[in-house]
């Protein structure tokens, strides 16, 4: 079976879990993009009734509205009772890398706000510790950003500038990503830390602590992991 399916069966697992009523966080990337078509599908079916979504990006958003996910803000809903969203890295302890995708400050905002976060990722996202396979996406204030990136290759980094194309990668907030390489992280909380701490930096991609469940998809089928604490 392909990941692409691997990443449809988890999406529409997910989907399962919202209830009419609910406000729903819309994650970004390809693997929330297909629990966010399911979610419309129920909605479409009649087995999910009035709910409102808040979309982590531009592109969910305009992928809600086509779907027909009545979108809502976090102005008129400032507490969300389900996010949906996918991740780069997994760990044990459920602490996750996002921001691949590039949505990290808005996926983030709407985790902080969620009562019950939900990463679903195919199971080649799972990693003994983060760092493995994946950079720390960092979002940056364009004025100043080599020295920003000067002060992330003190925490140990290897910060590269995130391109589209010829030009750097711009953000729905229209900042500046520095994908940041360190390898398998011993400290990410520490490393939270120290990255948030310096001027210049708006976010990063280390979510720790924010996750309630974890479905991930693979050739064994869709499950539901237990954290190791």
């Amino acid at each position: 079976m392909s990941v692409e399916e691997f990443k449809r069966q988890v999406g529409a697992y997910a989907a399962e879990l919202v209830h009419s009523g609910d406000v729903v966080g819309l994650g970004s990337g390809s693997t929330a993009r297909f629990a966010t078509q399911s979610i419309a599908a129920r909605l479409r079916a009649g087995t999910l009734r009035d709910i409102v979504g808040i979309p982590t990006s531009e592109d969910t958003a305009s992928l809600a509205r086509a779907e027909g996910i009545p979108l809502t803000t976090l102005e008129e809903h400032g507490l969300i009772d389900i996010t949906i969203d996918g991740a780069d890295e997994v760990d044990p302890a459920w602490n996750v890398i996002k921001g691949l995708g590039g949505c990290l400050l808005r996926e983030k905002i709407v985790a902080h706000a969620t009562r019950r976060e939900v990463m679903v990722v195919d199971a080649s996202k799972l990693v003994p510790a983060l760092g493995t396979k994946a950079p720390v996406p960092v979002e940056v204030i364009r004025f100043g950003w080599q020295g920003t990136r000067q002060s992330l290759e003190r925490t140990g980094a290897r910060p590269v500038l995130r391109m589209q194309g010829a030009a750097p990668f711009v953000t729905d907030e229209g900042n500046w990503i520095l994908d940041c390489f360190y390898g398998p992280i011993a400290d990410p909380v520490g490393l939270a830390a120290r990255i948030i701490a310096i001027p210049g930096v708006v976010e990063h991609g280390l979510f720790l602590g924010m996750v309630q469940d974890v479905v991930v998809a693979g050739a064994e089928g869709v499950r539901v992991l237990e954290r190791n604490r």
